[in-house]
This record gives structure tokens, C-alpha cells and sequence, in this order.
């Protein structure tokens, strides 16, 4: 079994769970079209079940997500952008600050308006 997303317009509309043979027979006439994600890709790596990079073919940077993206000149799945400063990293396709967040054990969240992480109490 895999898993097909149902892409209309750039967006993920629709996930399945389906055999390949499933499309020789199935009829949609709604619009978009059907592209298959793999559940255990995530920043152009695969992960095996225990969530442990085991070396499989990656497929389209991401899992889909209804309501995200779908990039075709990248061929991936992409989150929405979070704030308008962050960029897409080509090879993972995951949205990065422009500021790394502090690594300490505290929490932060992003303001974009001073375009920093801000230390939450």
C-alpha cells in the first residue's frame, strides 16, 4: 500500500491509502491529480518506523498535508511558509528562520516583526 495526495492548483486536497493498481481503474474527474508521498519522508530523508534515517529512497522531500503545498518544479511536499523573512532550504524543503533559535532549554517563538526569536516566560 502507498500513499497519493490529491494535488489541485498547487494543494493538497485529498490523502489516500492505495494499491498502484488502484489508479488503472479508479476514475476522478475532479480536477488536480494524483501523486504519491511516502509517509516516512521528511527533509528529503527516509525514516524507517522507529523514526531512524535507514538509508530508503526519499520521496518528494515530504509527506503531504492537506491544505500544504505541492511544489512541482521541486517535485515536493512543502509546509506553508511560516513568516514571510523565512526561507525555503533547497534540500530538506523546510522553511528556516533567518535567525537560528537560540539552543538552550528554553521556549521561544519567532516574531517577525523584529525578525528574532523572543524568549517566552
Amino acid at each position: 500500500m502507498a500513499h497519493y495526495a490529491k494535488v489541485n492548483n498547487g494543494i493538497v486536497e485529498e490523502i489516500i491509502v492505495a494499491e498502484a493498481g488502484f489508479f488503472d481503474t479508479f476514475i476522478d474527474s475532479s480536477p488536480g491529480a494524483w501523486i504519491q508521498t511516502s509517509y516516512n519522508t521528511r527533509g528529503g530523508k527516509h525514516y524507517d518506523q522507529d523514526s531512524n534515517e535507514d538509508g530508503g529512497t526519499p520521496l518528494r522531500k515530504n509527506y503531504a498535508k492537506i491544505d500544504h503545498p505541492y511544489d512541482l518544479t521541486r517535485d515536493a511536499f512543502l509546509e506553508t511558509q511560516p513568516y514571510p523573512s523565512w526561507t525555503l532550504n533547497e534540500t530538506s524543503c523546510f522553511w528556516e528562520a533567518p535567525v537560528a533559535m537560540p539552543d538552550n532549554d528554553k521556549v521561544h517563538e519567532w516574531n517577525e516583526d523584529t525578525t528574532a526569536w523572543v524568549e517566552v516566560e
